[in-house]
Protein backbone atom coordinates (compact mmCIF):
# COMPACT_ATOMS: atom_id res chain seq x y z
CA UNK A 1 0.00 0.00 0.00
CA UNK A 2 2.97 2.39 -0.86
CA UNK A 3 0.14 4.14 -3.46
CA UNK A 4 -1.79 6.13 -1.00
CA UNK A 5 -4.05 7.29 -3.61
CA UNK A 6 -7.31 8.27 -1.86
CA UNK A 7 -9.55 6.08 -3.19
CA UNK A 8 -8.35 3.01 -5.94
CA UNK A 9 -10.05 -0.43 -7.20
CA UNK A 10 -9.19 -3.38 -5.27
CA UNK A 11 -5.84 -4.49 -6.85
CA UNK A 12 -3.30 -5.85 -4.80
CA UNK A 13 -2.41 -8.38 -2.09
CA UNK A 14 -3.49 -5.67 1.16
CA UNK A 15 -6.77 -5.10 -0.34
CA UNK A 16 -7.66 -8.40 -1.09
CA UNK A 17 -7.13 -9.27 2.54
CA UNK A 18 -9.12 -6.56 3.74
CA UNK A 19 -12.03 -7.38 1.81
CA UNK A 20 -11.89 -10.66 3.20
CA UNK A 21 -11.38 -10.41 6.36
CA UNK A 22 -14.05 -7.79 6.46
CA UNK A 23 -16.47 -9.81 4.75
CA UNK A 24 -16.20 -12.59 7.50
CA UNK A 25 -16.36 -9.60 10.51
CA UNK A 26 -20.03 -9.13 8.58
CA UNK A 27 -20.67 -12.97 8.97
CA UNK A 28 -19.58 -12.65 12.09
CA UNK A 29 -21.81 -10.11 13.23
CA UNK A 30 -25.06 -12.40 12.44
CA UNK A 31 -24.10 -13.96 16.00
CA UNK A 32 -25.38 -10.24 18.19
CA UNK A 33 -28.72 -10.67 19.05
CA UNK A 34 -29.65 -6.75 18.84
CA UNK A 35 -31.85 -5.73 16.66
CA UNK A 36 -31.21 -2.29 15.85
CA UNK A 37 -27.46 -2.71 14.69
CA UNK A 38 -25.57 -6.40 14.40
CA UNK A 39 -22.00 -5.22 14.30
CA UNK A 40 -18.58 -8.03 14.13
CA UNK A 41 -15.30 -7.50 14.55
CA UNK A 42 -12.06 -9.81 14.25
CA UNK A 43 -8.21 -8.65 15.08
CA UNK A 44 -5.61 -9.93 12.43
CA UNK A 45 -2.19 -10.10 13.53
CA UNK A 46 0.13 -11.50 11.13
CA UNK A 47 -2.61 -12.93 8.92
CA UNK A 48 -4.17 -14.77 11.44
CA UNK A 49 -7.65 -14.20 13.19
CA UNK A 50 -6.65 -13.65 16.99
CA UNK A 51 -9.81 -12.85 18.18
CA UNK A 52 -13.35 -12.03 17.55
CA UNK A 53 -16.35 -10.15 18.72
CA UNK A 54 -19.57 -9.01 18.16
CA UNK A 55 -22.02 -6.60 20.01
CA UNK A 56 -24.32 -7.76 22.67
CA UNK A 57 -24.85 -8.15 26.37
CA UNK A 58 -22.03 -9.39 28.81
CA UNK A 59 -21.57 -13.59 29.87
CA UNK A 60 -24.42 -14.43 31.63
CA UNK A 61 -26.84 -11.52 30.49
CA UNK A 62 -30.07 -12.32 28.77
CA UNK A 63 -29.59 -11.86 25.09
CA UNK A 64 -31.57 -9.11 24.68
CA UNK A 65 -29.63 -5.98 23.40
CA UNK A 66 -33.36 -3.09 23.59
CA UNK A 67 -35.71 -2.34 26.15
CA UNK A 68 -39.07 -2.10 25.12
CA UNK A 69 -38.98 1.47 23.47
CA UNK A 70 -36.34 -0.40 21.41
CA UNK A 71 -33.49 2.04 22.91
CA UNK A 72 -29.78 0.00 23.66
CA UNK A 73 -29.39 -0.91 26.70
CA UNK A 74 -26.56 0.97 28.60
CA UNK A 75 -24.30 -2.30 29.58
CA UNK A 76 -24.11 -3.67 25.66
CA UNK A 77 -20.95 -4.93 24.73
CA UNK A 78 -19.85 -2.97 21.20
CA UNK A 79 -18.40 -5.88 19.06
CA UNK A 80 -14.86 -4.35 19.20
CA UNK A 81 -14.55 -3.85 23.37
CA UNK A 82 -15.84 -7.87 23.43
CA UNK A 83 -13.23 -8.81 20.87
CA UNK A 84 -10.24 -6.38 22.53
CA UNK A 85 -11.40 -8.28 25.87
CA UNK A 86 -10.96 -11.15 24.18
CA UNK A 87 -7.82 -10.73 23.12
CA UNK A 88 -6.24 -9.88 26.34
CA UNK A 89 -7.63 -12.64 28.04
CA UNK A 90 -5.96 -14.87 25.83
CA UNK A 91 -1.99 -15.67 25.07
CA UNK A 92 -2.21 -13.01 22.34
CA UNK A 93 -1.06 -10.21 21.87
CA UNK A 94 -3.25 -7.50 19.20
CA UNK A 95 -0.08 -4.80 19.30
CA UNK A 96 0.47 -4.28 16.01
CA UNK A 97 -2.67 -5.90 14.71
CA UNK A 98 -5.49 -4.70 12.60
CA UNK A 99 -8.97 -4.22 13.48
CA UNK A 100 -12.02 -5.22 10.76
CA UNK A 101 -14.92 -3.65 11.97
CA UNK A 102 -18.37 -3.41 10.14
CA UNK A 103 -19.04 -0.15 11.57
CA UNK A 104 -16.78 2.68 12.35
CA UNK A 105 -15.74 2.88 16.15
CA UNK A 106 -17.48 5.29 18.91
CA UNK A 107 -15.08 6.83 20.82
CA UNK A 108 -15.19 4.56 23.96
CA UNK A 109 -13.71 1.88 21.13
CA UNK A 110 -11.57 4.33 19.76
CA UNK A 111 -9.93 4.61 23.32
CA UNK A 112 -9.82 0.84 23.90
CA UNK A 113 -8.35 0.58 20.09
CA UNK A 114 -5.72 2.59 20.80
CA UNK A 115 -4.98 1.57 24.06
CA UNK A 116 -4.61 -2.10 22.95
CA UNK A 117 -1.76 -1.70 20.13
CA UNK A 118 -4.24 -2.03 17.09
CA UNK A 119 -2.62 -0.40 14.71
CA UNK A 120 -5.13 -0.05 11.64
CA UNK A 121 -8.70 0.20 11.71
CA UNK A 122 -10.69 -0.97 8.41
CA UNK A 123 -14.45 -0.84 8.19
CA UNK A 124 -17.52 -1.01 5.76
CA UNK A 125 -20.10 1.65 7.52
CA UNK A 126 -20.14 4.69 8.91
CA UNK A 127 -21.26 5.58 12.31
CA UNK A 128 -23.22 8.50 12.42
CA UNK A 129 -20.13 10.19 14.38
CA UNK A 130 -17.43 10.69 13.65
CA UNK A 131 -15.31 11.32 17.11
CA UNK A 132 -13.96 7.67 17.40
CA UNK A 133 -12.07 8.29 13.90
CA UNK A 134 -11.43 11.54 14.92
CA UNK A 135 -9.49 10.25 17.84
CA UNK A 136 -7.66 7.23 16.17
CA UNK A 137 -6.36 9.38 13.58
CA UNK A 138 -5.23 12.14 16.18
CA UNK A 139 -3.69 8.43 17.55
CA UNK A 140 -1.83 7.53 14.14
CA UNK A 141 -4.01 4.87 13.67
CA UNK A 142 -4.14 3.85 9.84
CA UNK A 143 -7.92 3.81 9.16
CA UNK A 144 -9.58 2.32 5.49
CA UNK A 145 -12.90 2.55 4.30
CA UNK A 146 -14.33 -0.34 2.51
CA UNK A 147 -17.47 -0.31 0.53
CA UNK A 148 -17.79 -3.27 -0.68
CA UNK A 149 -20.79 -2.65 -3.10
CA UNK A 150 -18.87 0.27 -5.02
CA UNK A 151 -15.38 -1.39 -4.77
CA UNK A 152 -14.04 1.31 -3.32
CA UNK A 153 -11.27 1.21 -0.70
CA UNK A 154 -10.57 4.71 0.86
CA UNK A 155 -7.51 5.32 3.06
CA UNK A 156 -8.39 7.96 5.50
Amino acid sequence: MADKDPIKPYGDKQMSFDRRYLEMALIWARNSYCRRRQVGALIVKGRMIISDGYNGTPAGFENVCEDENNVTKPYVLHAEANAITKVAKSNNSSEDSTLYVTTSPCMECAKLIIQSGIRRVVYCNRYHKTDGLDLLKRAGIELVFIDPEKEIYELQ
